[in-house]
């Protein structure tokens, strides 16, 4: 063998060396190892999706995460553009997306199921071909249903020049036919088709707040085998509220009664919201203001359940703004004692001053707020949050989704060279790196989002009883402080948009951030302080503001080093940004973002075929000179060093500083997961 390591470099890893050699105790064994993930640096880059700002829209999620963002349309149409219509490609791709109830209305309009089922089984694996080609035997066999593994993968390898191929498919296809297992395989091989089409999904925050289906894009992404998650600020509000925080908890309750979510919180978490209900039917004469957001007739507000609502956002809200006010009060290095509001409302003349400006607002009936002492919490008031923390705490599916944000979630995240963050890095005027004091030490960039990374693993970790009132403060810090990398703005004017008419006491001043977003210079900087030291081919992604594309907004940002991929997930949003999400999507062949059509329902979906409309705005943001490969990735500078240790290794046994043990039996014990 060439000599690829000196003497010096094996001695000084001869400990690691004679630990590697019990797993490939041969010159050979070692040698093998070296030549299958040589072979494996070689394959195409997998897919990358990133989606941010889901923001419960269940729906929609479950549908784009069904087509991979178009990916798997595009692959249809690549392979059946000469053989099928357009409307069977459609239906083939629907198969795909929703495989059981496809092929129950399918079914009721065929006349031969057989030769049905035949045709349908040879497209998929046709499809199934070309998404698991990028890929090893293994790693495909690992995203099969174990009970129909050995079919499916006899299917997707069965040797292309086999001579008599169809006859062999055909055999198979009645065998499976006969059986009454078709549909199984069918739906077995979609599932894996849509595993392989994206390897790893990228979620850049905010999958809580607005719509009312945040546990269902949870459960998916439960069961998804590859996903991480950059938390984002309605993300950090729901984890401080499982943790227990009263404020967050009363925040949370306050986002899902505006949105009318209230089946969330009580049929979904199972929260008992009882003595808050009756709590607010009596306090309160009127709550009017406090209706839930809706759109549609007027009818929808004259609903008496809606005024119910009306009443129990009215008091959530008022604790809320109390709470704030304490915690406010616990901490000035917060720098939030331009929001302690409540002090300053008049009920005589139903008006609030704010930066010593008197604003008329709409509903003075606050029969709890003392104004001696306007923070200070009733005795009932006090019992029904104690009652709501505990109801939080001991929430089992609440708790379940929560550890999986810990567990798969982070502040920030570098991959393939690429930066994922929610929302801002904050910044003084002149552009440089802000300090920002928590925890009493000063820190910006990397090491500010490295310290609240790990505070709040640690303090989630902590038993329940021992987090203190003061480490459970940061999480309302960081959904809505000054200075908060998950904000990104001097103040969140909550009471003002319910309470006041006057939009100008509604504007929330962005850090400055947000002034050198569209600089490049500003996002290399960035990329080096997060340790990315080549920038050519790298890109910051990152979500939080809504791309206003129908006022000609541009999700590109920093002559392409920067992608704002928050199109507006949400209804809410859909007016602002003009459509309905950005994606995006990084193959072998580069980097492409997505916009995405509004999602009309799931029953057109399958009965119509009405998928959500893509248009690929931006294509080849990372154009690639050629192919990209598994060497070009994270993994593959991880294979790489995997195969210098074997490189070493087999110079020791030339150099006979390990002896080789061909009796030994041979264990792989690989670094890298790629079997």
């Amino acid at each position: 063998m060439k000599k690829l390591v000196n003497e010096e470099e094996i001695l000084d890893n001869i400990r690691y060396l004679k630990q590697l050699a019990k797993s490939f105790p041969t010159q050979e064994d070692a040698m093998t190892e070296i030549v299958n993930l040589s072979s494996i640096l070689a394959l195409p880059k997998s897919t990358e999706h990133f989606m941010s700002d889901l923001h419960g829209q269940g729906d929609a999620f479950e549908h784009i995460l069904n087509n991979c963002s178009g990916v798997i349309r595009n692959e249809i149409s690549r392979l059946f553009k000469d053989e099928l219509t357009f409307e069977e490609m459609e239906t083939l791709a629907t198969i795909v997306y929703y495989p059981r109830q496809k092929i129950a209305l399918e079914l009721q309009h065929v006349e031969d199921r057989d030769a049905w089922f035949k045709r349908t089984l040879r497209n998929l694996i046709r499809l199934g071909r070309k998404v698991s080609s990028k890929y090893t035997s293994s790693r495909v066999r690992k995203n099969i249903d174990p009970r129909f593994a050995y079919i499916i993968e006899e299917l997707l390898t069965a040797r292309i020049n086999f001579h008599d191929l169809d006859a062999y498919y055909d055999e198979i296809f009645d065998s499976i036919i006969r059986y009454d297992y078709a549909e199984n395989v069918i739906v077995a091989l979609t599932e894996a088709i849509k595993r392989l089409a994206v390897e790893r999904m990228h979620i850049v925050g905010d999958i809580y707040d607005r719509g009312p289906e945040p546990h269902r894009i949870l459960d998916l992404l439960l069961d998804h085998p590859s996903v991480d998650i950059q938390w984002g600020n309605h993300d950090i509000l729901w984890m401080g509220a499982a943790m227990g925080d009263k404020t967050c908890i009363s925040g949370v309750l306050t986002n899902s009664f505006r949105h009318g979510n209230l089946e969330l919180i009580e049929d979904v978490y199972g929260i008992n919201l009882r003595h808050l209900l009756m709590f607010a039917q009596d306090t309160y004469k009127s709550a009017l203001v406090f209706r839930p957001r809706k759109t549609g007739v007027d009818a929808y507000y004259d609903n008496p359940e809606v005024n119910i609502r009306a009443k129990l956002h009215k008091a959530i809200f008022v604790i809320m703004h109390k709470l704030e006010g304490q915690m406010i009060k616990r901490n000035p290095n917060f720098k939030l004692d331009h929001r302690l509001l409540l002090e300053g409302i008049n009920k005589e003349h139903s008006t609030i001053t704010i930066e010593g400006v008197a604003h008329p607002i709409k509903d003075a009936d606050f029969p709890t707020i003392d104004p001696k002492d306007p923070y200070k919490l009733t005795d009932e008031e006090q019992t029904i949050i104690d009652e709501l923390q505990q109801s939080f705490i001991k929430s089992p599916r609440l708790q379940r989704h929560m550890r999986f944000f810990i567990e798969r979630g982070s502040m920030y995240l570098v991959v393939n060279n690429n930066l994922l963050y929610h929302a801002l890095v904050p910044m003084n005027e002149d552009g440089s790196f802000k300090d920002v004091e928590l925890g009493g030490v000063a820190r910006h960039g990397k090491e500010l989002f490295d310290y609240l990374d790990s505070e709040v693993k640690r303090i989630y970790h902590l038993d329940p009883s021992e987090r203190t009132e003061s480490e459970l403060d940061l999480m309302w810090y960081l959904w809505c402080g000054p200075d908060s990398p998950f904000f990104g703005k001097n103040k969140m004017t909550t009471f003002e948009r319910v309470e006041i008419d006057d939009s100008k006491t509604h504007k929330e001043k962005r850090n400055a951030y947000y002034s050198y977003q569209d600089t490049e210079d500003m996002a290399i900087r960035i990329m080096h302080e997060f340790g990315i030291e080549n920038t050519e081919n790298s890109v910051i992604v990152n979500g939080h503001i809504p791309v206003e594309k129908i006022n000609g907004e541009n999700p590109i940002k920093a002559n392409g080093k920067l992608i704002v991929i928050d199109g507006g997930f949400s209804r809410y949003y859909q007016k602002t940004t003009g459509i309905a999400g950005y994606t995006l999507t990084y193959d072998s062949r580069g980097l492409y973002i997505v916009a995405h059509e509004p999602f009309v329902s799931l029953e057109k979906a399958i009965a119509e075929n009405a998928d959500i409309h893509a248009t690929i705005e931006v294509q080849d943001i990372l154009a690639t000179k050629g192919q990209m490969t598994i060497r070009d990735t994270d993994k593959g500078a991880l294979l790489e060093d995997e195969i210098h240790s074997l490189e070493m290794l087999v110079q020791a046994y030339e150099y006979g500083y390990i002896k080789e043990n061909p009796n030994q039996r041979l264990v792989k014990v690989s670094t890298v997961y790629w079997e």
